[in-house]
């Protein structure tokens, strides 16, 4: 099956295009709490998404989902998860968790109205995964590689891909029979370090069925002129479409040699050199 394709975005029209050009979920980030904390210092993007977005994408979405992920458990989770769900939200996803309680909670809070997704950043929810994944309710989870090589003081973030922490996590997932995904990627063919080729053929070693389009995807804030955005995506998914079904021919030699290579990558670019 090809992967799920998420786009963040608060913008109806950007939006509408992203799903005419196959993305099947528009990704509405509602998280504030303690992120400036976390990632103020890098070069990462903190949406300022706001609740009242998710009825205008709502609107506009037929064929997409509308996946949106909210603030970490806190006094006001119940009220604000309540309104997500009453104006349209198809999945809600859980960021920055540590325990059991949490997990528990949110999926209480749910109580099956919504598809629920659990984003795994942090160690303490890596460290109590058996007791996470027995909580009954949830739909799908998701790893968040950003935050969780911080929260392991690692340098670059596909370094927990390149370590195997994402793999064990993935077996953990699969066991359980619950759909998992991790990180994000850009576009095939862009010159950079470690290339989308790469990172989607991880996605089908590892058994993956979701990814987030990055901001290296398609960087909306660098783009002024919107009149050819609609035929550009498309081509940009295309692209990623074309190269999943390259994955989808590799044989398991192939997989394991395209792994190794991102361990190679990665290390170069860390400076961890394997000797």
């Amino acid at each position: 099956m090809p992967l799920k394709l998420m786009y963040l975005t608060n913008d109806p029209q950007v939006a509408a295009i992203a799903q005419a050009a196959g993305v099947d979920r528009i990704f509405l980030d509602l998280e504030l709490r303690g992120k400036e904390e976390r990632q103020g210092h890098l070069d990462t993007v903190i949406s300022h998404h706001s609740i009242e977005d998710v009825r205008r994408l709502k609107a506009v979405l037929t064929s997409a989902q509308l996946l949106v992920r909210v603030n970490s458990m806190y006094a006001g989770s119940e009220a604000e998860i309540n309104k997500v769900i009453a104006d349209g939200a198809d999945i809600v996803m859980l960021p920055y968790f540590k325990t059991v309680k949490e997990v528990s909670d949110f999926v209480s809070v749910c109580k099956g109205r919504v598809k629920t997704c659990l984003l795994f950043e942090t160690p303490e929810a890596v460290e109590h995964i058996d007791e996470i994944l027995a909580v009954p309710g949830i739909d799908e989870v998701h790893v968040g590689i950003n935050d969780l090589h911080l929260g392991y003081h690692l340098n670059f973030m596909f370094e927990l891909v390149a370590n195997g922490t994402v793999e064990t996590l993935c077996r953990k997932f699969a066991e359980k029979g619950i759909p998992y995904g991790f990180g994000g990627v850009g576009r095939p063919g862009s010159n950079v370090a470690l290339p989308a080729e790469r990172i989607l053929a991880e996605h089908y070693r590892l058994g993956s069925s979701q990814v987030i389009l990055s901001r290296a995807f398609c960087d909306m804030s660098k783009i002024h002129d919107r009149s050819h955005l609609a035929e550009d995506f498309k081509a940009g998914v295309d692209d990623i479409r074309a190269c999943e079904a390259q994955c989808a021919a590799m044989t398991k030699q192939e997989q394991n040699d395209n792994h190794a290579q991102v361990q190679k990558i990665v290390a170069a670019i860390t400076g961890k050199h394997k000797g």
